[in-house]
């Protein structure tokens, strides 16, 4: 049987620095929305950090999706559901119309701004708008430029990299995010400098 999972070396070198960070932020009740959850590496470490509140994977690239499955059933966790398909780009979102066993009181997304169009941005932060309750969390884990800090050499060449790949797509502006969020009453709780010149950015639903 051909084994479908599918691995990724930096959710390896970065899940740990992560999970410190959610566990600081992300509420005690609820169920946790992951968009663009990827290979699905990152799920299976969180949800049983996070238990007994749900995990929720999604991705809307099947192979990615195969792969969470795959994932879960080599290693079954209770509190982490099924994959849903979800395009952050597609109004309203999937999981709007669905009976969840709790609501979502948090977001986490993982190095998708930067790999996306800016559009998909702008509809993460709609949907965040939409579907968090108050003092819900928004978190999102990746590279930025800010303003009147020097970007890291690796971090330009991987702009650049992203760039060749897709001009739509780089590394955003914090404050331009920030400011972005904040148009649609999600506030800016706290930025933390994460290893490799990464940044967990946490956002408060008002």
């Amino acid at each position: 049987m051909t084994d479908r999972r599918q691995f990724s070396p930096a959710t390896q070198r970065n899940r740990e620095a992560i999970a410190a960070v959610l566990q600081q932020y992300l509420p005690s009740q609820g169920s946790i929305l992951e968009i663009a959850s990827g290979t699905g590496e990152h799920a299976q470490f969180f949800a049983p950090l996070f238990a007994p509140r749900w995990w929720i994977p999604s991705d809307p690239d099947r192979l990615c999706r195969d792969s969470i499955i795959a994932w879960q059933a080599h290693q079954p966790i209770e509190n982490l559901q099924s994959p849903l398909i979800l395009d952050v780009t597609q109004s309203p979102w999937a999981i709007e119309t669905y009976s969840l066993p709790e609501p979502i009181t948090a977001i986490v997304a993982i190095n998708l701004i930067h790999i996306s169009p800016w559009a998909a941005c702008l509809a993460l932060l709609d949907g965040a708008a939409r579907i968090l309750p108050k003092d819900g969390i928004l978190y999102l884990y990746g590279p930025y430029r800010q303003a009147n800090v020097e970007t890291a050499p690796s971090n330009e060449a991987f702009d650049q990299s992203l760039k060749s790949r897709n001009p739509a797509w780089g590394l955003r502006q914090l404050e331009t995010v920030t400011a972005t969020a904040k148009d649609r009453g999600l506030s800016l709780k706290t930025v933390i400098a994460m290893p490799a010149n990464n940044l967990s950015v946490v956002f408060a639903k008002g």
